[in-house]
C-alpha cells in the first residue's frame, strides 16, 4: 500500500503541474481551484487500483509502474501537444489524420522544455530503485474486499468532483463546449475516457448510416428549392464578403434607447442605410451549442443537434459543403476567421480545417493579456485593429468572418472602455447588457471607417448578424422594464413584468441580419421572417452562385418562395400568423389561441414543417451523410492541407509567390502595410 500512496501522490502533483504550467485552463476563484486540485484523484484512484487484483507480488509491482507510465505518456503527450495546438489529445486525431505528429515530430524538438525533466526523473529513479532492491517488495497480498472498497471509493470521489464541477458549470457532459472544461473540472484521464466512448458510440451510429439515408434527405431538399428572385441574385458576384458576429446581440437593441442615449447609433444608421437590406423578423435558432450552432447554420445551412454543440460532438471528422469551400471552388475565394479566443473553444480549430477555411486567425495571433481580455478573450476593438495585419495580406476577393467577444454573458467591461450610462433594472446583467452592447457598436463603427479609408469598402459584401439572445428568458421581465421607457417601441413585447407570456420570449429571439452592398441603392427594412438556417443560401444567390444542388435546409430570405414558417431548436416555431411556444398556440398579436377548422390545419401543417426540417438535419449530421453525396462541381474538402501555425509567414508566402498577380489589399497599396490607417479610441492603445 506504500507504493500503491507514493504512485497515487506523484501522479497527483505531476498532474497539477501540468494543468498550473503547461495548460490555460482559465481557473479563477477558490471553488475552481479546489476542484482543479480534486479532480486528479477519483481516475487516479480507479486506475491504481485495478493493480490491487494481482496477487503476485512482483507482477503487482510491475503492473503498478506499468500503469504509473502509461498515466505519464498520456500527460506528457498532452502537455506538448497543448504547446502547439492549445488543445489536448483526442482518439480521433490519434486514429484520424495523423493531426498528433504534425505536433510531435522531429521538427517540434523546440517544444521541448527544461523542467520536462519533471516528468520522467520520478519514473527512473523509481525502476531504478526497484531494480537495486532499495523499494523491498512486500509479500502480504491486498485482499479482494480492500480492492473492492478503493474501487468504490474511487466512483463515490468522482460523483462528489461531478457535482461540484455541475454546480460551477452546468451542462458540462451534455454541452462540452470546450475541452478544456472537462480537464479543469474532472481531469485530463476522464476527458481521455469520457471522450474514447463518446468517439465510440458515434462510431456505431455512423456505422449504420446507408447511402439510402441520404436520398431521402436529397428528396426533402430538392421539394423544398426557393428559386433566387432575378433582381438580387449576382448582385454582389465577386465582391469580398465580410461576416460580423455580432456576439448575444438582439433585434430589440436597434433603435434602442437608455437615458436618452441611443444604445447602438452606428448600427442603427447601418439597419436604415439605402445600402442595406435589413430584416426585422429574423430569429436565431440555436440549441445548446449557442455560437457554434450559429456558425454552424452559417457556414452549412444545416441545424445544430437536439443536445449538445454539432462542433465539439462531431467536428472532428463530419464531412462539410460549408461556404468558404463553396465559395473557394465556384469563384476563388480566399477564406478566414478572426477570433479573439482560444482556438480549441468550440472545438473550432479542428471544425474549421474540415470546413475548408484556410487561415484561422484566434488568440495565439494576438496579445490577449492583461486588460487587453474580458470574458472570454480579446476585447472587440482590439480584435478589429490588430486583425489588419493578417487582412491585408489575404487574397481578394475574400470570405473573412469576424467574431466578436465582448458583448458575452456576464457583460463585464470597466469604465475605461465605456461612459454609457446603465439602466437600473435591478439585474446587474441586464443593465451591463448596454453598456457592451455601446461598445461593440463603437468597434464597428471604427471598422467600418477603416474599411472606407482602406478602400476595401466599395469592393466588399458585408454581413451582419446576432448569434443568439444575450439576455436569457428568466432575466426578460427586468428587460421589460427598460421597455416601458419606450412603450410605443417595444408595445409588441408588453410593458412590464407582470404581462410576461412565452409568447414574449420567442419575440425576444430575434437577432438582426443585415447585408450592406456599398453602392447599392434598393436598401429596406424587410418583413419577411426568417432564421439563421436561411443565411447561406441568401448570400450565395447574391454572389450569383446557385444553391440547388447543394444540401440546405433554409431558403432565400430574398425569394418569392422563402418559406416564413421559423423553426426552433426545440421544436417550436414562429410564423407571420402564428406561433407554438411550450406546446401552447398564439395568434400574431400574441394571445393564446384553441386551433380549429382551417388554422387547426395550418398550424399542423406548420408543425409537419418544422419536425421534418429538424429531422431531416440531424439525420444528415449524425449519420455524417455528406460521406455519402457529392454534388457535380463540387471537390471534397480535404482537411490535412489546413494547418493554422505560422500564418502570417504563408500569407507573406503567398504573396510573394503570385509577384505583381498579387490581389491582397497590401499589394493594391503598393505594399504599404495598413495598420497605422486603423483608428480607435480603445483606451488599451492610448
Amino acid at each position: 500500500m506504500g507504493f500503491f500512496w507514493l504512485l497515487v501522490f506523484l501522479s497527483w502533483s505531476k498532474s497539477i503541474f501540468a494543468y498550473t504550467t503547461e495548460f490555460k485552463l482559465g481557473v479563477s476563484g477558490i471553488f475552481q481551484q479546489f476542484i482543479l486540485f480534486l479532480n486528479p484523484l477519483a481516475m487516479t484512484f480507479f486506475i491504481f487500483g485495478l493493480g490491487m487484483f494481482v496477487k503476485s507480488t512482483k507482477k503487482y509491482y510491475s503492473v503498478l509502474l506499468l500503469l504509473y507510465l502509461c498515466n505519464t505518456v498520456l500527460l506528457y503527450l498532452n502537455a506538448i501537444y497543448f504547446r502547439e495546438f492549445s488543445d489536448f489529445v483526442t482518439m480521433s486525431t490519434v486514429l484520424g489524420y495523423s493531426a498528433v505528429n504534425k505536433g510531435l515530430d522531429g521538427s517540434s524538438v523546440a517544444l521541448v522544455k527544461l523542467h520536462d525533466i519533471f516528468y520522467w526523473l520520478d519514473f527512473l529513479v523509481l525502476f531504478l530503485f526497484l531494480f537495486m532492491g532499495k523499494i523491498s517488495l512486500d509479500e502480504r497480498h491486498i485482499r479482494t474486499k480492500k480492492a473492492m472498497a478503493l474501487i468504490s471509493s474511487s466512483l463515490l470521489l468522482f460523483t462528489f468532483n461531478l457535482t461540484l464541477a455541475e454546480i460551477d458549470r452546468p451542462q458540462l457532459l451534455t454541452r462540452t463546449f470546450d475541452r478544456r472544461y472537462m480537464v479543469k473540472y474532472l481531469g485530463l484521464d476522464v476527458f481521455t475516457v469520457y471522450d474514447s466512448l463518446n468517439m465510440e458510440q458515434k462510431a456505431v451510429m455512423r456505422s449504420k448510416a446507408t447511402r439510402k439515408s441520404m436520398h431521402k434527405i436529397v428528396h426533402y431538399v430538392q421539394l423544398h428549392q426557393a428559386r433566387p428572385d432575378p433582381q438580387y441574385f449576382g448582385v454582389a458576384k465577386k465582391k469580398n464578403v465580410i461576416i460580423v458576429h455580432l456576439e448575444s446581440f438582439q433585434q430589440f437593441l436597434i433603435d434602442d434607447k437608455v437615458e436618452g442615449q441611443e444604445v447602438t447609433p452606428f448600427l442603427n444608421s447601418l439597419y436604415h442605410d439605402s445600402s442595406t437590406l435589413s430584416f426585422e423578423n429574423f430569429f436565431h435558432q440555436v440549441g445548446q451549442g449557442k455560437t457554434s450552432d450559429a456558425e454552424n447554420m452559417l457556414e452549412t445551412g444545416t441545424f445544430g443537434l437536439p443536445q449538445g454543440s454539432l462542433f465539439t460532438e462531431l467536428g472532428n471528422d463530419q464531412v462539410f459543403q460549408s461556404a468558404p469551400a463553396i465559395l473557394k471552388q465556384k469563384q476563388g475565394y480566399t477564406s478566414a476567421v478572426f477570433h479573439g479566443d482560444v482556438p480549441s473553444f468550440w472545438n473550432r480549430a479542428n471544425v474549421y480545417k474540415n470546413m475548408g477555411f484556410q487561415y484561422f486567425f484566434s488568440a495565439d495571433y494576438f496579445n490577449t493579456k492583461n486588460d487587453n481580455s474580458v470574458g472570454y478573450g480579446l476585447k472587440d476593438k482590439l480584435l478589429f485593429k490588430d486583425s489588419v495585419k493578417y487582412l491585408q495580406y489575404l487574397q481578394q476577393p475574400f470570405y473573412a468572418k469576424f467574431i466578436t467577444l465582448t458583448n458575452h454573458f456576464p457583460f463585464e467591461l470597466g469604465n475605461q472602455d465605456s461612459s454609457f450610462r446603465t439602466p437600473d433594472t435591478g439585474n446587474q446583467q441586464v443593465d451591463n447588457y448596454f453598456k457592451t452592447a455601446n461598445y461593440l457598436d463603437q468597434a464597428v463603427a471604427e471598422f467600418f471607417s477603416f474599411l472606407k479609408r482602406s478602400k476595401l469598402y466599395n469592393d466588399s459584401l458585408i454581413i451582419l448578424y446576432g448569434d443568439h439572445y444575450g439576455i436569457s428568458n428568466s432575466s426578460n421581465p427586468a428587460l421589460a422594464k427598460t421597455f416601458a421607457q419606450d412603450p410605443e417601441h417595444f408595445k409588441s413585447l408588453g410593458e412590464d413584468a407582470q404581462n410576461w407570456s412565452s409568447w414574449n420570449n420567442a419575440q425576444l429571439q430575434r437577432v438582426p441580419f443585415m447585408i450592406h452592398i456599398p453602392g447599392y441603392k434598393n436598401g429596406k427594412i424587410l418583413k419577411q421572417y426568417g432564421g439563421e438556417i436561411d443565411v447561406l443560401p441568401t448570400l450565395l444567390h447574391l454572389l450569383g452562385i446557385k444553391t440547388a444542388s447543394y444540401i440546405q435546409f433554409g431558403t432565400d430570405l430574398l425569394s418569392k418562395e422563402h418559406d416564413q414558417t421559423v423553426a426552433f431548436r426545440n421544436q417550436d416555431f414562429v410564423s407571420p400568423k402564428f406561433s407554438e411556444i411550450n406546446e401552447v398556440f398564439y395568434n400574431k398579436a400574441g394571445k393564446q389561441i384553441t386551433p380549429h377548422g382551417k388554422i387547426k390545419w395550418e398550424i399542423a401543417t406548420a408543425q409537419k414543417k418544422v419536425h421534418t426540417q429538424l429531422e431531416m438535419s440531424d439525420l444528415l449530421n449524425q449519420g455524417n451523410l455528406l460521406r455519402f453525396y457529392h454534388p457535380k462541381g463540387f471537390k471534397k474538402i480535404n482537411p490535412r492541407i489546413y494547418d493554422y501555425t505560422k500564418l502570417l509567414e504563408k500569407e507573406i508566402g503567398v504573396q510573394k509567390k503570385l509577384k505583381i498577380r498579387s490581389t491582397s489589399l497590401f499589394s493594391k497599396n503598393n505594399k504599404c502595410p495598413l495598420e497605422n490607417e486603423y483608428s480607435t479610441n480603445a483606451p488599451e492603445i492610448k
